[in-house]
């Protein structure tokens, strides 16, 4: 399958770059490019692609705004946001998480990372798991969100007490293979009680599922099992 990729960046040559890069893997196709948010939210409605590859900062419509508004819209419910940033602030990132983002990027990305994110949230996971982006959770996303409504703690009852286990230690960064040696089970099981676990609590992806286990207080910002 071929995983379709939308461009958002204000920069011409960067998304130059990135397409001749994305266009040049036999599995990736550039369906468009967008110049600031309001372009991409258009084109993203437009071609309906797999990810889209999203600046913060851009002129007009920024990509925080951008993203809510993607990752608000049933109709764009599996699509997957890949936020890329230059670090200069992390609470854009988390706000970009919060909003329904799946993960994020550096801009000066290596080919091979950048081909492997777009991969990664394309399957529907997150990139969460390096020692930076936990530091980010831990220290935006755990803290209270003035702009939002909590997550009930009671919708986490719907979840059985292996998958509330797992949603915690994905949440603390844990890849399926690191938990699945921690709690003495097969990486595919791990996967399945992810899986059950952003169904009942109706997230987009392992990347939201983060999100709600920090709001819900599922997980605290302490110390990593």
């Amino acid at each position: 399958m071929t995983i379709r990729v939308l461009l958002a960046d204000d920069q011409a040559l960067l998304r130059a770059t990135f397409r001749i890069l994305i266009d040049s893997t036999p599995d990736m196709t550039v369906v468009d490019e967008a110049a600031d948010g309001g372009e991409a939210l258009d084109l993203t409605r437009a071609h309906h692609p797999d990810v889209v590859l999203m600046d913060i900062r851009m002129p007009g419509t920024d990509g925080l705004a951008a993203t809510a508004a993607i990752c608000a819209d049933p109709a764009l419910a599996d699509v997957r946001v890949l936020i890329l940033t230059t670090f200069e602030n992390d609470e854009y990132v988390a706000q970009a998480l919060r909003a329904g983002a799946s993960g994020f990027l550096g801009k000066d990305v290596s080919a091979e990372a950048l081909l492997a994110g777009i991969h990664t949230v394309a399957a529907g996971d997150a990139l969460l798991s390096p020692t930076a982006t936990r530091a980010l959770i831990t220290r935006f996303l755990a803290a209270p969100d003035p702009d939002s409504a909590s997550v009930p703690v009671a919708g986490l009852a719907a979840l059985t007490q292996r998958e509330r286990e797992v949603m915690a230690l994905a949440a603390h960064g844990k890849s399926n293979a690191e938990i699945a040696e921690m709690l003495v089970l097969s990486p595919l099981t791990v996967r399945s009680h992810i899986q059950r676990a952003m169904s009942k609590l109706d997230a987009r992806d392992r990347a939201q599922l983060v999100v709600i286990a920090y709001r819900s207080g599922l997980v605290s910002a302490g110390p990593r099992p």
